[in-house]
């Protein structure tokens, strides 16, 4: 390889969602410090810590991952302290190798050291999340099948969490109960079925939105099919009973599978030509990163 051309195949490996805008944000940052600092503050570091010390600091992953939430991490620091300064190293999308520094901060010290276990536990669970994300989109990379998210979201979180997924390759499903609708088990045993179901909703709902229908048998997929439904899931199916499914569908709608999908199975899933891997555990279970906050350099401030 000619030397600078490792820099265009890293450039290459990056994954580059839309911004994350910090009104998505801002308060449930917000509404985590003040879970932390309660009514009196951080009342050990105000012991200990003088108030003019200034600290230059380091944001440290301390295992490898897709890095997500610099951003986040960044806007927590500066909701206790607006001076402080901070220069990110390693960018949401990229992936980082045990011990690299993610970003250097100077600041405050006090406020650094309040806000820094919300930052790292923000930090650590968005970029877990990436990377889980990362590793079952790259065991399904051989066919076209998309790993989407579900609805299983921190409560407060969902905006950050399905960010996460974006970072690490996958896509969103429906964010909330009113952006698309989803027909379940549940809503199907009430309607009586999964024709009655269909019906009253598309009595109800706009031409805009989407309708997708959940199915546990061929037999109820077929259902769907003859209703011309926008996408079905196939929720918990055998290999071979989702693929026969697959090409029932095939042409008529999008694909879903949900169930039993991680890293190990998810090839197999795939390989059954359905269109989306629907998976729960990315948000809700995704094992947290190790990162962590080392202070470096301290001193007073002096005044002039």
């Amino acid at each position: 390889m000619l030397p600078g051309h490792w820099l265009i195949e890293m450039e290459r490996s990056i994954v580059r969602p839309g911004p994350l805008y910090p009104l998505l944000y801002q308060t449930a940052l917000q509404r985590a410090l003040e879970e932390d600092l309660g009514r009196a503050g951080d009342i050990t570091t105000d012991a200990i810590v003088p108030v003019d010390v200034q600290v230059s600091a380091s944001l440290v992953a301390r295992s490898a991952g897709r890095i997500a939430g610099m951003d986040v991490a960044v806007s927590t620091f500066r909701l206790l302290d607006p001076k402080v300064q901070v220069v990110l190293l390693v960018h949401d999308g990229c992936d980082a190798s045990p011990a690299s520094k993610l970003a250097e901060i100077r600041g405050a010290a006090r406020p650094l050291l309040s806000a820094e276990r919300t930052a790292l536990n923000l930090l650590g669970r968005l970029c877990g999340i990436a990377t889980a994300t990362r590793d079952i989109v790259s065991a399904v990379s051989a066919s076209p099948a998309r790993v989407v998210c579900t609805r299983k979201t921190t409560p407060g979180l969902r905006a950050l969490e399905k960010y996460a997924v974006r970072v690490g390759g996958g896509a969103n499903h429906r964010f909330g109960l009113d952006d698309a609708v989803l027909i379940k088990d549940n809503h199907r045993m009430i309607a009586g079925s999964v024709t009655e179901a269909v019906e009253r909703v598309r009595r109800s709902v706009g031409h805009m939105v989407k309708i997708e229908v959940e199915v546990d048998t061929l037999d109820e997929l077929a259902e769907a099919l003859r209703l011309k439904v926008d996408a079905v899931l196939l929720d918990n199916m055998s290999p071979d009973t989702l693929a026969q499914g697959v090409r029932m569908a095939r042409g008529k709608t999008t694909t879903e599978a949900s169930g039993g999908i991680t890293p190990e199975t998810a090839q197999a899933i795939a390989a059954t030509g359905v269109d989306l891997l629907s998976v729960g555990w990315l948000t809700h279970s995704a094992p947290q990163l190790d990162v962590s906050l080392e202070v470096g350099e301290v001193w007073e401030q002096t005044c002039l």
